[in-house]
């Protein structure tokens, strides 16, 4: 079941997509490829979007390098919108600005911190490398390089248990002490490294945001291939989704959005955030380039959608009491609908009731998690978003294992399954008939 030739290529591509994506700029720049490869025209948000924007027409906005938002604008210009959600980040350890310290004269190891909550024994004793992008001076003024030293580079190497007896009853890591990699002996010099694969001078770097990477490849194991284990699936394989989604939605009334932020990992709080007024802008910005004033708008709000893709826990085989007694979920079982009394996911009984259709009608599984009543969650796009832009919400995810691992796990068939709910969602027409009743075609 699980070789079946749409998982198995759906999951090499999301592999590739990976591999090629080690920090969020990265991982832009590759939807934005292709995006171009499947029609879409980029816009600059400090151009004028109207008299560009026509119906029939395929676009996409890039802010900060790291979050993008593609739409198509169906004949009927009156649509609501169908909007997905997704972020590029992943949980990480950001390179300081004066970053080598030099240890004893042998050896020379970065200065990091974390970002986002990782968990951090699963950095150790594995090749690492850095990638990011680079600031760099011009006659002009200043460009933005991105950089990826695309070998095996750095490790944090463990501590031997001869030094740490204890090390097996728990340990409390220390972020500035346990956590800098090892790039070299006493000459390697990290800047100049980042200027040599980047093909830039090392002194007209200004400043850089750059990160750790695992540089694991993504794989399939088990006793049928059933499972895949890949950096970054939290959240990219959903990002992944998304784009695959709207490149391949057939045509449908609705304007079909898919919002790719960044910084999800650390509150959504930057102008790239799901906390921006990026989404917010952009939807503006269409409705205006289509005629519509702000009570279009709101009329256009009002018979929209959102659903919010970050992925999920399943049931963990050796911890199965950390799940909710009866919202369990599993690998391969089909996409999570994520739910939360305290709305930190925003689904509610309409938004869930209306997906939950377009599912079964398209024979697409899907499960339901709820947090252990005495186990807080975290917080996602959704509700974030909505702050900025109020719609129907829909919380849901991939189910995965080891969320916020260096590496993840996830089911094999899950991937397809939500592609396959995705399309559906942007295929289908969602209209409020009356005051909590909606027709779903």
């Amino acid at each position: 079941m699980y070789n079946n030739a749409e998982y198995v290529n759906t999951n090499k591509e999301l592999f590739d997509f990976i591999d090629k994506s080690p920090s969020p700029f990265h991982a832009v720049e590759n939807m934005r490829n292709y995006l171009k490869e499947n029609g879409f025209t980029e816009l600059s948000e400090k151009n004028k979007w109207k008299g560009v924007i026509t119906a029939g027409g395929k676009y996409f906005a890039v802010r900060n390098n790291s979050s993008v938002i593609a739409f198509t604008v169906p004949q009927n210009t009156q649509a609501g919108f169908s909007i997905l959600a997704a972020h590029s980040d992943s949980p990480t350890f950001k390179i300081k600005e004066l970053s080598d310290m030099k240890v004893e004269g042998n050896y020379t190891k970065l200065n990091t911190e974390g970002y986002g909550g990782m968990i951090m024994s699963t950095w150790f004793d594995k090749p690492l490398s850095v990638a990011g992008r680079l600031i760099v001076k011009t006659e002009n003024g200043t460009a933005t390089k991105l950089v990826d030293i695309d070998r095996d580079f750095c490790a944090i190497p463990n501590l031997a248990i001869h030094m740490n007896r204890e090390i097996n009853n728990g340990y409390k890591y220390n972020a500035q002490k346990d956590m800098l990699p090892l790039i070299g002996n006493e000459n390697a010099d990290l800047a100049a490294l980042l200027a040599e694969s980047a093909g830039v001078n090392k002194e007209d770097i200004l400043s850089s945001d750059v990160f750790l990477y695992n540089r694991q490849k993504g794989t399939f194991f088990g006793a049928d291939n059933e499972f895949i284990m890949c950096p970054k699936l939290d959240d990219l394989q959903c990002a992944f989704s998304a784009m695959k989604a709207i490149t391949e939605s057939a045509e449908s009334d609705r304007i079909k959005v898919s919002a790719v932020f960044d910084n999800e990992e650390v509150g959504s709080g930057t102008k790239q955030g799901a906390g921006s007024t990026f989404l917010y802008d952009t939807l503006t910005r269409i409705n205006s380039a289509l005629g519509g004033d702000n009570e279009d708008f709101i009329c256009r709000l009002s018979d929209s959608f959102m659903v919010s893709c970050d992925n999920a826990h399943a049931v963990h085989p050796n911890y199965t009491d950390k799940t909710d007694p009866t919202n369990r979920n599993y690998l391969n079982k089909g996409l999570v609908i994520k739910f939360n009394a305290n709305q930190k996911y925003t689904t509610d009984g309409v938004s869930a009731g209306i997906f939950k259709t377009i599912c079964d009608r398209n024979e697409v599984p899907y499960q339901v998690f709820h947090n252990r009543s005495d186990m807080p969650g975290g917080s996602t796009l959704g509700n974030i978003s909505n702050a900025h832009v109020s719609l129907n919400t829909i919380d849901i995810g991939i189910p995965q294992l080891a969320m916020h691992s260096s590496c993840e796990t996830a089911g094999a068939k899950d991937t397809f399954d939500t592609i396959k709910a995705l399309k559906a969602f942007l295929e289908a027409d969602i209209t409020e008939t009356a005051c909590g009743e909606y027709s779903v075609k």
